[in-house]
């Protein structure tokens, strides 16, 4: 397996990316582009279609620590070798859902396999190999689920459009492709760290890797999980990334009912729109990814806030005296794109931020903490702005003008993040 050419990490973090492609796309992107479908086959309402999700994100919140202790304790790889099972057998029994209820507990066990599959393992898992390029790589891995995002909706959306067809067999064509490009790559490829084939992080020979230590954020990881706990970066980076997760899960939940029922758009046009942002998300976790290699991660996080903070407001425009949605074609359109570009680097650099600000060695927990006020922030705001639109018949107004102003707040959570000092470094001061 040890190559002169190829570092096997780069194929552990080519699997790491599909595995997250397919997992966060069909948990959660692929559910919210078929909210118009479970309207009308269920009779529904825009908050009961959003529950399902929503209960997918409010206990991946809650089961978050516990994933990140049995990581530190177990090791990544067999939860995830758990976790990657529960959600192939949970996605095979989705298409033959007969009711909303069934969704709705199946979106329950999409959330156990959520959080032993999704962002936190495989971040730990490419962090522990790779340091020089962590953040191109990191950006790599949650590009990922922003180019499943894009292209599983729209590779599915002509079997969901045809009546002989309908969106059991597109959800079932892609359970079909998670069986064979994660299920497959979990137990084949998947290695916890390059120690274990007797390798090195990034490839490099043994002479560099000590070299590079003096400098590397490995340093952290003499900080106890006590300091990181009561730390103000971890408070202001878990306020923070909770106002953009709202922001990001929020507006991605009911974007697609917006074009389609309110904005005037075909399903098909609702489907590209809704495409855009996740391209324009994958551009974005990537290019900021990349950036943070050469910044500060916390610098890189408050430019992309910013760039989302953006995109919020071209939701809006003026008419008269009023501040109305915007119907405009070619507005809507730059939204999708800085909205798009502020979701990928926002959603990267929340990871990036935590291994800067506190090392890996308590990594799983502290990911653990911080996707539980995410899920939580999440799962609050899909369904809280589904019943402000039910409440408003079917306006969005009040709740994308909320989304506006708690991204701002996020904004400013992040502005006063500051990473902890190593204990050792202090203790090296002192003497």
């Amino acid at each position: 397996m040890k190559s002169k050419n190829v570092f096997y990490g780069w194929y552990v973090a080519i699997c790491c990316s599909l595995i997250y492609f397919f997992v966060n796309s069909m948990t959660l992107f692929v559910p919210q582009n078929l909210f118009p479908t479970f309207i009308e086959e269920f009779s529904l309402n825009r908050e009961q279609a959003s529950l399902t999700v929503r209960n997918t994100l409010l206990f991946a919140a809650l089961l978050s620590p516990f994933s990140g202790i049995l990581i530190d304790k177990y090791g990544v790889t067999v939860v995830m070798r758990i976790g990657i099972i529960v959600m192939a057998l949970t996605y095979s029994f989705y298409p033959f859902a007969s009711s909303i209820e069934t969704l709705y507990r199946l979106h329950i066990l999409m959330a156990v396999g959520l959080v032993m599959t999704g962002l936190g393992p495989n971040v730990i898992i490419v962090s522990n190999w790779f340091n020089k390029h962590r953040g191109k790589v990191v950006g790599m891995v949650v590009a990922s689920s922003s180019l499943g995002g894009a292209t599983l909706p729209l590779l599915i959306s002509p079997i969901v459009s045809n009546p002989d067809w309908g969106w059991r067999w597109g959800f079932g064509l892609l359970t079909a492709l998670f069986w064979i490009f994660a299920v497959i790559p979990v137990y084949k490829i998947i290695r916890p760290s390059p120690e274990t084939m007797g390798l090195n992080p990034d490839g490099i020979d043994e002479m560099s890797q000590d070299q590079g230590k003096t400098k590397s954020i490995e340093d952290k990881d003499m900080t106890t999980f006590k300091d990181a706990i009561f730390s103000r970066a971890l408070w202001c980076l878990g306020i923070g990334s909770a106002c953009l997760w709202f922001s990001i899960q929020g507006l991605n939940s009911q974007i697609r009912i917006f074009f389609e029922l309110d904005a005037g758009f075909t399903a098909q046009q609702s489907v590209l729109l809704f495409s855009i942002i996740y391209w324009f998300s994958f551009i974005g976790k990537f290019s900021f990814g990349a950036l943070s290699d050469k910044l500060p991660k916390r610098t890189v996080l408050f430019l992309s806030s910013c760039v989302l903070f953006i995109g919020s407001l071209l939701l809006f425009e003026i008419s008269g005296n009023q501040v109305i949605l915007t119907q405009n074609t070619m507005q809507l359109s730059l939204f999708t794109i800085f909205f798009g570009l502020g979701f990928g680097g926002s959603f990267s650099m929340i990871q990036l931020v935590a291994v800067e600000s506190f090392g890996k060695k308590y990594l799983g927990r502290v990911l653990g903490i911080i996707s539980m006020v995410d899920g939580l922030a999440a799962a609050g705001a899909t369904q809280l702005l589904a019943a402000m639109a039910d409440d408003a018949s079917g306006s969005y107004l009040k709740a994308f003008g909320l989304v506006a102003v708690v991204t701002l707040i996020g904004i400013i959570n992040v502005f006063f993040i500051k990473p902890i000092e190593a204990k050792s470094k202090s203790i090296q001061h002192l003497s």
